[in-house]
């Protein structure tokens, strides 16, 4: 019986140990896996060529966005929850600071997810 006890203890151990190290987890709990949803907006024109938080120039034409928490280089696969479309975005700002937005895209970003102003997007980290 105590041999059972310590068996089923050591067991515990050892599988609470490996999914604290990562170790036998899934593809995606091993590469920290962020899946967020909610609404994105866009953001371009009167920032173009400014500096933006991780130090480089705002493009307006080029495939980034901004979040308030995800690691500067961060790919981003963001999906328009409405029509489907996705591309692949590189975190390189902070924001959105508007209440209930999840991600500020670049014009480029939001142009190739149909959005116009705000869209319901979902966003899977890469």
């Amino acid at each position: 019986m105590v041999s059972t006890v310590r068996h089923a203890l050591f067991t515990l151990a050892v599988t609470a140990g490996l999914a604290a190290s990562g170790l036998g987890a899934t593809d995606a709990q091993a590469r920290g896996a962020h899946a967020q949803s909610g609404v994105a907006s866009w953001y371009g024109p009167g920032f173009q060529g400014r500096r933006t938080a991780n130090g480089e120039r705002f493009n307006t034409h080029a495939m980034t966005a901004a979040h308030r928490t995800l690691p500067f280089g961060t790919r981003v696969r963001v999906t328009n929850r409405t029509n489907g479309r996705s591309v692949v975005v590189r975190i390189n700002d902070r924001g959105p600071f508007v209440g209930g937005r999840v991600i500020d895209l670049s014009n480029a970003s939001a142009r190739a997810l149909g959005v116009s102003g705000t869209a319901r997007v979902s966003l899977a980290r890469l």
